[in-house]
């Protein structure tokens, strides 16, 4: 089940960077044949637009999985153990709640739009907002097992704080946690406590 997971994720990435490479290639393309040629790529504006739409969503999912979406943590990080349990679980339920808004209303447009065609490429208007579908049930499932994982307590103090205020935040943290494991040498800490533009030994 694990291997299908980190595949499933894995396959997010591959088509990330082919709707990021689709775009460059069409939009530095077109502006080539523009200016160059006289010409262009008639898709190019359409294709691209869908690419950045389906991009978008796709990388929400992964930043879901990998919790690097940024919010305000300033009240959590001081509560005790169990209201940072108490806070994660009615903030995934909030989410769970939204996401399924989110899905009923992508699965309504994509019927809506499914034989209706795109101006440019003729392709079915349903490709565009069943990008909702898939995000919104990626990130239900991955929202239902963490849940599952805070109820029974499965998880630690430091991961019942899901978001950080600034990804400066969770750098320190992570740097923190590898100093409390003995991971970093005596050398690195003498070095980074030296002040900006040292150069003594």
């Amino acid at each position: 089940m694990q291997r299908i997971v980190e595949g499933y994720f894995g396959l997010l990435k591959i088509l990330i960077v082919l709707c990021l490479a689709v775009m460059v290639v069409l939009v530095f393309g077109n502006v080539v044949l523009r200016y160059g040629f006289n010409s262009g790529i008639t898709v190019s504006e359409e294709l691209s637009r869908w690419c950045f739409v389906w991009l978008t969503f796709l990388g929400a999912i992964l930043g879901m999985r990998e919790h690097t979406h940024l919010g305000v943590d300033l009240i959590i990080k001081h509560l005790p153990a169990l209201g940072k349990k108490i806070c994660l679980i009615l903030g995934h339920l909030l989410m769970l709640y939204a996401t399924w808004l989110f899905l009923q209303g992508s699965w309504q447009q994509t019927l809506i739009n499914l034989r209706v065609g795109a101006p440019a490429t003729g392709l079915s208007m349903g490709l565009f907002y069943g990008v909702g579908i898939v995000f919104s049930v990626s990130t239900g499932l991955i929202l239902i097992y963490e849940l599952g994982h805070a109820i029974s307590g499965k998880v630690t103090e430091a991961e019942l704080v899901g978001i950080r205020q600034t990804e400066d935040d969770t750098e320190l943290e992570e740097l923190q946690q590898e100093l409390s494991a003995g991971k970093q040498t005596q050398p690195v800490l003498d070095s980074a406590k030296k002040p900006m533009g040292s150069t003594k030994p």
